[in-house]
């Protein structure tokens, strides 16, 4: 990575954005494309899009979403302890002491998600899964008033962000759903922007995809595109217990996942991995028997439909705080996907 690409995902990665509360995130957006795109809109749903070539008569879209699974506050109790409901998909488990961030009018309130000490469970407690209901955010709060000064009910809480760097170059943290999808399509636009593409290109960072695929819908319907590619991350299985039998055989390390099946354009699919091919990226192939449960899923279906392809960067412990993913597949990913957004030509027909 250059140090502008390296900045970016550091940006991303140390920038909160729970569902439905993004615009931290869509600044870093806004102000990476600002150099690159003919134009940036934000509409109404909070979707960022920024275009090349917007005369162009064949568009593509590539899209990722910038929001992340979070907590929102719902109550605090007479003695300034935090409840909080999950927005997204979350295993309680995974909260148990973790440090968190309160993000508030005010600026952002540290804190740490606690229970009871292993001491004083009942035998009982100890044996059940613990229920996000018997956890709390403590953020040292001598009482109610002095936390309601601080917070207020729909606020929300993000787990401590950024990221640390393992061996192999690989690394861990919150929020790599789908924060490294959307920094290769950011880069990718980056880097066809540099070369002057045929096609109009328009990248959309959208909101709200960890309860619903809200913001890719409302996206795809206005850019109307011709194609579409949405950047994910996917189940890596290369770590213990995971069934390699439905999920496939997918590495951290070997390249970006690229998916077949009724959700995807055999003919973007197959562009793809020419892409691939030609560029010298390393790419996995995946399956997948039904409609994806990500933005590739809302793209497809919308207005008269859209020949869509998915491209996804292999994760481990996924919707955690150690997500895990490799830099090496990040950059094989804009690789590929670059070549593929210079190189289709504008009589591109992706009919079945």
């Amino acid at each position: 990575m250059d140090d502008l690409s390296g900045k970016l995902l550091d940006d991303l990665l140390g920038t909160s954005g729970t569902s439905g509360y993004e615009s931290a995130v869509q600044q870093v957006v806004r102000d990476f494309l600002a150099p690159f795109a003919a134009k940036i809109t934000t509409d109404l749903h909070g979707n960022v899009i920024g275009w090349l070539n917007p005369a162009a008569p064949h568009r593509i879209l590539i899209d990722a979403h910038c929001d992340q699974i979070g907590l929102i506050v719902s109550y605090i109790d007479d003695s300034g302890y935090l409840y909080v409901q999950p927005v997204g998909g979350w295993d309680p488990q995974q909260l148990v002491g973790q440090q968190v961030t309160v993000h508030t009018a005010n600026g952002p309130v540290p804190g740490v998600i606690s229970r009871k000490a292993i001491h004083l469970l009942e035998d009982s407690e100890r044996n059940q899964v613990v229920k996000l209901q018997d956890l709390w955010i403590d953020i040292g709060a001598a009482n109610s008033a002095e936390a309601k000064e601080r917070v207020r009910v729909g606020d929300s809480a993000t787990l401590r962000l950024g990221y640390t760097m393992l061996l192999n170059g690989r690394i861990a943290g919150p929020a790599m759903d789908d924060r490294v999808g959307l920094w290769v399509a950011l880069e990718s636009f980056r880097r066809a922007a540099a070369a002057k593409p045929q096609c109009a290109i328009v990248v959309v960072s959208a909101v709200q995809e960890e309860i619903g695929l809200r913001g890719a819908k409302t996206a795809a319907y206005s850019v109307d595109p011709h194609v579409g590619i949405a950047l994910e991350v996917t189940h890596a299985t290369d770590c213990p217990t995971v069934d390699k039998r439905q999920q496939g055989e997918l590495k951290i390390g070997l390249g970006p996942v690229v998916f077949r099946g009724p959700n995807m354009n055999a003919k973007v699919f197959a562009a793809l991995e020419s892409s691939a091919a030609a560029c010298g990226a390393k790419m996995q192939i995946a399956a997948c028997g039904r409609a994806a449960p990500n933005n590739s899923n809302v793209i497809q279906t919308s207005r008269a439909g859209v020949a869509t392809g998915l491209i996804s960067i292999p994760n481990r412990y996924m919707h955690s705080g150690v997500e895990l993913v490799s830099l090496d597949d990040l950059e094989s990913a804009a690789k590929l996907l670059s070549h593929f957004l210079i190189h289709t030509p504008l009589d591109a027909d992706w009919t079945p």
